[in-house]
């Protein structure tokens, strides 16, 4: 189902903190050595200084993101061979933007702007587009302080996908601000940009 096109979104700015409204020392701002200590089965993000660990992905929202890695796999083909091409599309790349680290469930860079993919574990360049699979636990996250974080370092592109409603939601960066272009629901079939050369059939992403 097709959302009301050009409605604003602001990026939402990072809420203070109790600790500034109190005695108490500041909480120590959480450094890329603190990804360290992350349990294996659990993923580390530190946004605006904190420290984020959220569980694995469960089933219904893994095989969204893979179904979705699979649909715009025409457009992560080597230079010279068949298909759409000029992306380079990563599976949960982990991304050092300033003092953030994020780990969007996929990343997507247009390949002029990544000719090469750095031997480093971690990315600093900025995507151009960036998609979530929601879950419960991550939500919020999510919305507020990763699209932010996401706003700042240019990202130009961002999809939500959230299959408990079974929705898809595009996002497109205008002068700093999201701008929600369109919100999809259940079987529809759509066009989004910046993959918008082909039709995303969303049931695709829900079923067995």
């Amino acid at each position: 189902m097709g959302g009301a096109w050009g409605e604003a979104v602001a990026a939402i700015e990072p809420g203070l903190h109790s600790e500034g409204m109190s005695d108490r020392p500041p909480r120590r701002a959480a450094t890329f050595e603190d990804l360290e200590g992350v349990p294996p089965h659990r993923v580390g993000e530190i946004v605006d200084g904190e420290l984020y660990v959220s569980p694995r992905p469960a089933p219904r929202h893994a095989r969204a993101t893979v179904r979705l890695v699979q649909t715009l796999s025409p457009f992560d083909r080597p230079p010279g061979s068949e298909g759409l091409g000029g992306w380079v599309l990563l599976f949960e790349p982990e991304l050092h933007l300033g003092r953030d680290a994020l780990v969007p469930d996929v990343a997507g860079w247009r390949r002029e702007r990544l000719p090469e993919i750095p031997e480093e574990a971690a990315m600093t360049l900025a995507p151009d587009w960036v998609c979530e699979v929601l879950s419960p636990s991550t939500e919020a996250l999510d919305r507020a302080r990763k699209m932010t974080a996401y706003a700042r370092e240019g990202v130009k592109h961002l999809w939500l996908v959230d299959p408990r409603p079974r929705m898809l939601e595009v996002y497109r960066l205008a002068e700093g601000r999201w701008l929600r272009l369109g919100a999809y629901e259940g079987n529809a079939t759509v066009r989004a940009e910046p993959f918008e050369a082909i039709e995303l059939k969303l049931d695709l992403l829900w079923e067995h």
